[in-house]
């Protein structure tokens, strides 16, 4: 048991430091036994659950190429702790779904409809998340998959626009900030537009590979914008 404590520790100082992306790839060769321990990080400060999720990803995305099918079961681990029923409240899930996606093509064309469909709201039974905090990190998610595999998230712009009127102001944000991570497209501007203009000082935690920091719901909506005008 201490010698677990002492690779667990050892896992969380390499992520924590600031050569953490260093030893992504020694995290990844160990595979399995680094995947409880991780799921661990996601509970712990922002900065350790977004760097938990990029290693993740990492060990994931290797695995779908050894072992597809458990790659696989780690997806829908994820799945099982977004949904109601599992009576977690799946803090830092939907950042490391969305890495795990981004470092893996196949995971990719097999998931991101799911990925995408925690902010589509039918108003009936579907996957929406309806736990305000959370969504967040679900609109946050398709923006990182976006970066990675943008064609895959082109369904979800009109669920993005939506986002943009979210109930949460910090959703509100996060969705203009995943919209800016898809193609241009100039009839965003006008949505983008409403939100830089309303005063949203609502802070958005963001994560930029490396670190995390904050800017206000209208600032990225401003600069959304700005890019969209390029």
């Amino acid at each position: 048991m201490a010698r677990m404590r002492s690779a667990k520790q050892k896992l969380k100082e390499c992520l924590t430091g600031p050569q953490w992306r260093d030893h992504l790839d020694e995290i990844a060769q160990d595979g399995l036994e680094n995947i409880g321990p991780l799921f661990s990080f996601l509970l712990l400060g922002p900065l350790t659950m977004h760097r938990a999720a990029v290693a993740l990803g990492q060990i994931t995305a290797r695995l779908a190429q050894e072992q597809p099918e458990t790659a696989k079961n780690i997806i829908r681990r994820l799945m099982w702790h977004l949904n109601e029923e599992s009576g977690n409240i799946g803090w830092g899930i939907p950042e490391a779904f969305a890495e795990i996606l981004a470092a893996s093509e196949p995971l990719a064309k097999d998931f991101h409809r799911i990925l995408i469909s925690y902010v589509i709201d039918l108003g009936r039974d579907d996957n929406y998340c309806d736990n305000d905090t959370l969504r967040r990190s679900c609109y946050w998610a398709i923006g990182r998959l976006a970066q990675a595999r943008p064609q895959l998230c082109l369904t979800a712009r009109q669920w993005l626009l939506k986002g943009l009127e979210d109930e949460d102001m910090v959703c509100r944000g996060m969705s203009a900030w995943a919209l800016a991570q898809l193609p241009r497209d100039l009839m965003d501007a006008p949505a983008l537009r409403r939100l830089a203009d309303s005063g949203n000082s609502a802070p958005c935690e963001l994560f930029d590979g490396d670190d995390v920091y904050e800017k206000t719901a209208s600032q990225i909506a401003a600069e959304a914008l700005e890019g969209n005008q390029k």
